[in-house]
């Protein structure tokens, strides 16, 4: 009797308490595109149950005892989102989640390191900006930051070693040469060696470990000097998780490139911490007769920390702390070929070239500091460090059996009047023992400061203003202590005679000091809305050369050099939203670049306009930009790099213009057939027009003599860029292709041929990629798949070839 009441009491407490469950279930898709998302990560916290959704982004959770609960969705590639729910009895509680691409960042990195706020951000921006988000970076997976921005209009490049080791990158015809006419960032901190005293840029972050790529271009860009002509370009870095994570990429591929990627981090609430190792190499693609190599090995060590405020708490602040390490060696050289050595054996390298070789270290480090005073008020401060070393050890010069030592830009420039000097380049056996001249070309720098950044948002009756305040307080130098070796060439093989003391060759120290401040204020009323800065640039420059006869510095043939500018940067724009989707703009602003130390080199200024549309929809977003940039004094550096001495001495250029026309268009043609697939289209078109407006005798190389209405060199008049994706539950598969237009390799008007030309070229990529379960995927990509030969550059000695075809395949693992 009493077993059997037990047993109805046992079975009557379950019944009831199965009739106090309910039950969740719903669907996560992709805001915007409404695309179901597979292998979402859905938690209930407090119940500590994890469900993962379906091919077409379903979930469901039984048996869920009645309660208010917190729900989580995380996937990759997307922001997380949270949400609370309250249960009752006999309930089937429907959720339906729309979860944000990566597009956009989080309000943390905003504030720290983000220029525009990511997709979402743009359309608060001045004049043409542009967002790479994660998703598009991972499509070709590439490493090269020269194919990552070609998708973007109004970007000029101009490859040098086909792996994107050392970018020659330039915005609006503003220069391409080691970068020197942009800002270049990483997570909102200046990252070129020395910006101001050096700007020759001969190391560029590693976007193969980068979250988002940002470019800045116009009015949107006065706040991020000291470069305004042209643009910022910021890197984003991976950011710090909102729970654990850990993921690694394994690719090999031809040349026997390798590249691996690890990053693990976590998040405690008030405590976030990543750690993040990054490692990029290839045995080349380039032969020399000895069969050593051409490749290079690249590493990258990164590592976070940060301490937060309780969520709760009134003021919001956080510090990061962000420590990273680079280094590198690459076999590399600036010696080309002739064009009929190119035409005959495109991917040779000549003997003479065999002891080149780059050795880099490259540290950074950074203390950032976010306080939200108010909910209308953030300021942002940053500490920072950066060391860079580097001693490129390459060709210079060779002297023949009479005795005639010429510079290797000379001889390839004209090999058939130097036949002795090119035999010997070649690897001909030479009379005499100090035929070759390399140097060492050993340099360090520094570069440190601070900077704060203040940004109020606040309504006051119907108009919503927005005030940027910056400061920033920067010192920068550069050592050069150089030597130069001599070489006797021995059946091809270099054999060194003469071994040169440092300090012999080259032997200068450059220092800048620069305080920088900008206010920017924009006012929006209804649809319109009005952007008003400047900038102030106030810079001291040195420099003292040594001579090549005292490497001890006791300064006996010390020359002083010194330098000073204050330049006021105003810039204004003008935004007028015709609907929801439509949006005109027009901007002017102040483009400037500051000099060298030598007194007699002015900076470069300029008075840039621009003028456009944008449109964004679900389905399509784009944007047409026409600009048109007046230089008063346009500069020009003595770079080895682009066939000078390397003095990395400026030159006046005087008056000139660039002008063009920036198209981009994303359509999802899928969007309108309302299929279950994605099929997204992207065209990038941009048209340039720069020429000079006076006449003059330059000893700069790719300038020379020039007339007024000369075309400014290595600026292609037409590029187009178009990008086809095909995107369907586990699959995605994209094709990619690029044209760019002839180039002249040196300044004029008439028509160029042999070396002075680089030939039109059209290049396809295509990539696939395979979900293979919730946390492995497999990919595979090829580059240049016509196997086109091409020619990349004219300088600075001989022509240089494009990357073949190659192919990588690879996997992608992560955990979370």
């Amino acid at each position: 009797m009493k077993v059997g009441v037990i047993l109805g009491l046992f079975i009557g407490l379950n019944f009831v308490a199965f009739s106090q469950t309910s039950k969740i279930v719903g669907t996560v898709k992709s805001e915007g595109s409404n695309f179901p998302l597979k292998e979402v990560k859905v938690e209930i916290q407090e119940l500590k149950l994890t469900e993962i959704t379906d091919e077409q982004g379903v979930f469901a959770f039984e048996n869920v005892a009645v309660g208010t609960y917190h729900i989580f969705f995380t996937g990759n590639g997307f922001m997380s989102h949270s949400m609370e729910v309250e249960l009752k009895a006999l309930t089937e509680f429907t959720v339906d989640v729309k979860l944000a691409e990566l597009n956009f960042l989080p309000d943390v990195t905003v504030k720290g390191t983000s220029l525009t706020g990511g997709e979402q951000g743009l359309k608060n921006l001045p004049g043409s900006a542009y967002y790479i988000s994660p998703k598009e970076l991972q499509k070709f997976n590439y490493t090269d930051i020269n194919r990552v921005l070609k998708s973007i209009p109004g970007v000029n490049l101009q490859e040098e070693d086909g792996f994107g080791l050392r970018p020659n990158i330039g915005l609006r015809g503003a220069g391409v040469e080691r970068s020197t006419k942009i800002t270049v960032m990483e997570d909102g901190v200046l990252s070129a060696p020395a910006p101001y005293s050096a700007s020759a840029a001969y190391y560029f972050p590693t976007v193969g470990r980068m979250q988002a790529v940002e470019i800045l271009k116009g009015s949107a860009q006065i706040k991020y000097g000291p470069y305004t002509t042209g643009g910022a370009i910021n890197l984003i870095s991976t950011q710090l998780p909102n729970q654990f994570m850990a993921k690694v990429s394994a690719v090999g591929g031809s040349y026997f490139g390798r590249n691996l990627h690890a990053y693990v981090g976590n998040n405690h609430g008030q405590v976030a911490y990543s750690v993040e190792a990054f490692h990029y190499g290839s045995d080349g693609f380039k032969t020399l007769d000895n069969g050593a190599s051409t490749g290079f090995n690249k590493y990258d060590y990164l590592a976070k920390l940060r301490f937060s405020t309780k969520k709760t708490a009134r003021i919001q602040q956080s510090i990061t702390f962000k420590a990273g390490i680079n280094k590198e060696v690459s076999n590399d050289t600036y010696l080309g070929l002739s064009l009929d050595d190119f035409y005959a054996n495109p991917y040779s390298r000549y003997a003479a070239s065999q002891k080149d070789q780059m050795t880099v270290q490259q540290t950074q480090l950074t203390a950032t500091h976010t306080i939200k005073a108010a909910k209308w008020l953030d300021i942002t401060t940053v500490i920072y460090r950066n060391d860079f070393s580097r001693n490129w050890y390459k060709l210079d010069a060779v002297k023949d059996s009479a005795g005639v030592k010429k510079g290797i830009a000379d001889i390839l420039r004209d090999p058939s009047s130097y036949a002795s000097h090119m035999a010997i380049l070649r690897g001909e056996t030479s009379v005499n023992a100090d035929a070759l001249y390399v140097k060492g070309n050993n340099r360090s720098y520094f570069g440190h400061g601070a900077q704060t950044v203040l940004n109020a948002t606040f309504t006051t009756k119907s108009v919503k203003h927005d005030l940027d305040l910056g400061l920033r307080y920067h010192q920068d130098g550069m050592d050069r202590f150089q030597n130069e070796d001599k070489y006797q060439m021995l059946g091809g093989t270099m054999m060194q005679t003469a071994a040169g003391e440092l300090g012999r060759e080259s032997n200068r120290l450059a220092f800048a000091s620069a305080l920088a401040s900008y206010i920017q204020y924009k006012a929006t009323y209804k649809r319109m809305s009005l952007t008003a800065g400047v900038r102030n640039e106030s810079i001291y420059m040195s420099e003292k050369d040594y001579g090549k006869n005292d490497p001890e510095r006791v300064g006996t043939n010390l020359v002083r050099s010194e330098n000073t500018v204050s330049v006021w940067i105003p810039g204004a724009a003008f935004d007028y939203t015709f609907t929801e989707k439509l949006t005109g703009f027009v901007g002017v602003h102040k483009g400037f670049s500051p000099p060298s130390a030598k007194p007699e080199t002015k900076a470069e200024e300029s008075v840039n306009y621009e003028g456009g549309v944008k449109y964004a929809s679900s389905a399509l977003k784009g944007q047409i930009v026409a600009f048109y940039n007046a230089y008063s004094n346009l500069l020009g550096s003595d770079l080895a790099a682009s066939g000078g001495a390397g003095t990395g001495d400026l030159f006046n250029g005087g008056k000139s213009f660039a002008q063009g026309l920036e198209v981009f268009v994303c359509y999802d043609i899928a969007k309108q057939l309302k299929k279950e697939f994605r099929l997204p289209l992207t065209v990038s078109y941009t048209y340039s027009d720069a020429r000079f407006l006076s006449d003059f005798v330059s000893t700069f190389e790719d300038w020379g003599t020039v007339s007024k209405g000369d075309r400014l060199p290595y600026l292609a008049q037409h590029q187009l860029n178009l990008g086809l994706s095909f995107e369907y539950h586990k699959w995605m598969v994209n094709a990619g292709f690029k044209y760019t237009s002839e180039m002249r390799a040196v300044a004029g008007n008439e028509a160029v041929t042999g070396i002075d030309l680089i030939p039109q070229v059209a290049v396809f990529d295509a990539s696939v990629s395979y979900q293979a379960s919730r946390n492995i995927s497999l990919f595979a990509s090829g580059t240049n798949l016509t196997n086109e030969v091409y020619i990349v550059s004219a300088r600075p000695a001989g022509v240089r070839p494009g990357m073949p075809r190659a192919f990588q395949v690879g996997l992608r693992a992560r955990m979370f």
